[in-house]
């Protein structure tokens, strides 16, 4: 995204300006720009939805096979696993939302591209650098929260099915297994990206490390009750899988917090002790351009 400004009177659109060059353009011109990124996106999606279409039965497979591999899965049909369809029209809706997501995954190169261009033309440069680089750590830990999650789902799932009294069969329907399956994922991968926001803030100076070691305590009690709670299984196995990679995260970021703080007060840029309200400190000693400045002569 970039600064919008209206070319001069006379000057030409169609020609590379300095305005061009740093990335300010027109308000239609932005516009335009905007329209284009989000049409290949969405065809990206598209493609991805065909694909997922065509290639259903081994994504299917791949996101059931930890219920699969459970004794109450074979009960109906022995050796083979079953699902429960409630609806005329639930196999095909299901169909639709297992290559939805399989085309948000597959085209996330090509969506987040489309944002990254849109994005870093009105960026400085270090702005620039610091969004790639946490874009750079925020993927790989929002894939390590969902791996997380697959592998711990057939251990919760284990769990909740072993209350069913021994006359009773498990009959999961093919939707609601699909909506725990994706709430697990999604939860386990979100969670693991707090951490990065607390650094995230600390860098641009909203959260010191001091408020957040004041509240370590309270931060890791609201981390448990926070996967309690957001868990889906509700199962205090899956609770403590998503709680303890929090709290070690925590860990982590509240080290780089300290770390960083402690470097830029050795190299003097720490201004966190300062009110906003507060002037700094000016030099005693003339400046340069001070002393080219007469008397004889007020209007220098």
């Amino acid at each position: 995204m970039a600064l919008l400004k209206w070319p001069k009177p006379g000057q030409n659109r169609s020609a590379p300006s300095e305005d061009a060059a740093e990335g300010r353009m027109p308000l239609m011109d932005h516009l335009r720009e905007l329209r284009n990124r989000l049409i290949i996106a969405l065809l990206g999606l598209v493609a991805g939805i065909i694909i997922g279409l065509v290639f259903f039965d081994p994504i299917w497979a791949f996101i059931t096979k930890p219920y699969c591999g459970l004794p109450a899965s074979q009960v109906l049909r022995k050796g083979e696993c079953t699902f429960a369809i409630r609806g005329v029209f639930e196999a095909f809706f299901v169909n639709l939302k297992v290559a939805a997501l399989f085309a948000v995954v597959v085209s996330s190169p090509v969506w987040l591209y489309q944002i990254w261009a849109f994005v870093t033309p009105g960026l400085y440069r270090n702005e620039k650098r610091y969004s790639a680089t946490f874009l750079g750590i925020a993927i790989p830990l929002f894939l390590a929260g969902a791996a997380l999650a697959y592998v711990i789902m057939d251990k919760g799932l284990s769990i909740l099915l072993g209350f069913a009294p021994a006359n009773a069969i498990p009959l999961l329907e093919m939707d609601d297994y699909l909506t725990y399956a994706m709430v697990m994922l999604i939860i386990f991968g979100v969670s693991f990206e707090l951490p990065l926001l607390m650094v995230f803030l600390n860098v641009i100076g909203v959260l010191p490390h001091a408020t957040v070691a004041a509240h370590r305590r309270m931060v890791i009690f609201i981390m448990f009750v926070f996967a309690a709670v957001a868990t889906p299984s509700t199962d205090p196995f899956s609770m403590i899988a998503l709680a303890l990679p929090m709290v070690l995260l925590f860990a982590l970021a509240e080290g780089f917090m300290y770390l960083r703080e402690r470097r830029a007060a050795a190299k003097g840029d720490d201004f966190s002790h300062l009110s906003d309200d507060e002037a700094s400190a000016l030099p005693d000693e003339v400046s340069p351009l001070d002393s080219d400045t007469t008397d004889s002569d007020p209007a220098r």
